[in-house]
């Protein structure tokens, strides 16, 4: 390590000893309406939470998240599914990272999201909690000088979902190559093209299962081959079967 490097470090050490309060970004991260944001200790319960969290458990106060793990807080089986992430995260599986969700707010809307999740470490090493930060998907950003290189693409997506769509046919559609087509897809959406289709699958799943379809008939308009590759990607991604889901709806 060179000087530079070593007197940063002694610099951010000296740092970190000198604040009263390892938890600072609390009132910052309660500025940011559409990123939710907290932090858990070894046992998965709320230590840390901001005022966007609160609001989307449907809750007034944070007094009424912290000491509590997600089974406690959300609905089954979201709820049981979060803790499992956080029991992962916990016993050194690695972080969870931009992990694409589907949430049901309190209005039973649903709503897009990332979520990250990291262990929190002492000085010896040793995991004694998680931070996680869930950030909304603003999509088609079209004040982004790049978004009409890649609109063509996803106009493909929004109406060929239900077809096979490889990424070179993608990228030829956007008059780019795979890797741009990527690159400028993860700087306006946040999202891989795989993402967004997904998404976009999923999306109109969501909508469709509040209707009367069946589950098969709407994984084939999909673009979903049979049920179950159906039922695998939307359990993987929004945390519960089609059919739990429509249950949640009141269907």
């Amino acid at each position: 390590m060179d000087k530079t490097k070593l007197e940063m470090a002694g610099a951010r050490a000296a740092l970190g000893e000198g604040i009263a309060d390892v938890f600072f970004a609390e009132p910052l991260f309660d500025a940011l309406p559409d990123v939710v944001f907290f932090v858990k200790d070894a046992g998965g319960r709320y230590v840390v939470v901001n005022r966007t969290l609160v609001k989307r458990c449907g809750l007034k106060h944070k007094d009424a998240l912290l000491g509590r793990t997600s089974a406690e807080v959300f609905a089954r089986p979201y709820g049981q599914n979060y803790l499992a992430q956080d029991q992962a995260v916990l016993a050194g599986a690695g972080e969870i990272e931009d992990q694409l969700e589907l949430h049901l707010y309190p209005n039973r809307d649903p709503g897009w999201c990332l979520t990250r999740k990291t262990a929190l470490r002492d000085a010896s090493g040793a995991i004694v909690g998680l931070a996680g930060v869930s950030r909304d998907l603003a999509m088609e950003d079209r004040k982004n000088a790049s978004y009409q290189k890649v609109a063509a693409a996803v106009r493909m997506i929004h109406e060929r979902y239900d077809q096979p769509l490889p990424l070179p046919e993608l990228a030829r559609t956007a008059s780019m190559s795979v890797a741009q087509l990527e690159r400028y897809f993860l700087r306006i959406y946040q999202l891989t093209p795989r993402q967004l289709i997904i998404k976009t699958r999923l999306d109109a799943a969501s909508r469709m299962l509040a209707g009367p379809a069946s589950v098969a008939e709407i994984a084939l308009a999909c673009g979903y081959g049979d049920h179950s590759a159906f039922t695998r990607q939307f359990r993987a991604t929004v945390g519960v079967t089609p059919t739990q889901y429509r249950q949640m709806l009141g269907r």
